[in-house]
């Protein structure tokens, strides 16, 4: 005997404010719901038990979660898994830096044990300025053949 309760559930929702979806009746009691037709009985209702209202029903974080833990150990980040360029997961200024603090420190580094001239370091450092040097080691290489060529032409005029 299925008996139609959509008034009471649309007061009840109403006066709840939760959508009719949400309304819970209860089977053993629903002549008596049947009977309550204005707000004060489904109040009534409400506070015996007889009409309550459901759980909200989610999306379980449970394997975003999982996932998320994966990615901070340093999984599923391959080719496969990127999307955009290089740039859409690390902006191009903070690339730069990346590069180009380590390659400062090291001149001055270089420069403060004297391994290097004042005017080696200008040049240097206006050089990487300019995007010359991809890195520490690419700065070293260059340095290591400018010297040798440096010595070689000091060794020819003397």
């Amino acid at each position: 005997m299925a008996l139609n309760l959509k008034v009471q559930r649309r007061m009840a929702s109403r006066i709840l404010g939760v959508g009719m979806e949400r309304i819970w009746i209860d089977p053993d009691e629903l002549d008596r719901v049947k009977s309550a037709v204005t707000g004060e009985d489904i109040k009534l209702l409400v506070k015996r038990g007889v009409i309550k209202v459901k759980k909200e029903k989610g999306t379980s974080r449970h394997r975003a979660r999982e996932r998320d833990v994966k990615r901070k150990k340093g999984r599923r980040r391959g080719h496969g898994r990127r999307k955009g360029r290089k740039t859409a997961r690390l902006r191009r200024k903070e690339a730069w830096m990346k590069s180009i603090r380590p390659i400062r420190k090291l001149l001055k580094e270089m420069r403060d044990k004297g391994e290097i001239e004042r005017r080696t370091y200008r040049k240097l450092y206006l050089m990487a300025k300019g995007g010359f040097f991809r890195s520490k080691s690419h700065l070293l290489m260059y340095v290591k053949e400018h010297e040798l060529l440096e010595r070689e032409r000091n060794g020819k005029g003397t």
